[in-house]
């Protein structure tokens, strides 16, 4: 969802080529205030935001900006820029956090992914060592074999399931 803040009279004509345009529901708020109230009680994507507001405005729109969450400012000039224009720069923000968003998940994945190997070769390691101790009981043996299975299979579903994640494009 989007949140279009302007006083501009063609807000709603904005708001309907910004929705047909990136495909998410646009809300307008033609003021700070109701912007804050907007922001409190929905969750945004983007706040795009008329520079003209934050020039006659500051304080109420720094304040305003702490109710942002995970919403993406984009400050736009509605007296000189054309719809088609807004639509491009916040179809392009968009993008930009999307791409954000996928290379963040690819890190994660590929750190959770090492990690997880990095364990289970330990593992695998540790029960080879503690089996080639020198006179190591057979119950003792047993228990061992029994984590080394464990984590042989872990490593098995790991190989199935999770292929090493690739850098998304």
């Amino acid at each position: 969802m989007i949140l279009l803040i302007t006083p501009s009279d063609r807000s709603e004509e904005c708001a309907r080529a910004l929705n047909t345009g990136t495909g998410q529901p646009t809300h307008v708020a033609s003021n700070v205030e109701t912007a804050v109230n907007l922001l409190r009680s929905q969750e945004y994507s983007a706040v795009v935001l008329d520079q003209c507001l934050l020039e006659s405005e500051p304080d109420p729109c720094e304040q305003m900006m702490q109710h942002l969450e995970g919403a993406i400012p984009i400050y736009v000039n509605c007296a000189i820029s054309g719809v088609e224009r807004v639509v491009r720069e916040v179809s392009s923000a968009l993008g930009r956090r999307k791409r954000e968003e996928e290379g963040a998940r690819w890190s994660a994945e590929r750190a959770m992914w090492s990690d997880l190997s990095e364990s289970v070769t330990a593992m695998l390691l540790s029960c080879d060592l503690a089996l080639a101790v020198p006179g190591v009981s057979t119950q003792v043996a047993e228990r061992i074999r029994v984590v080394q299975g464990m984590a042989q299979q872990i490593r098995a579903r790991l190989e199935h399931t999770m292929e090493v994640p690739t850098r998304p494009r």
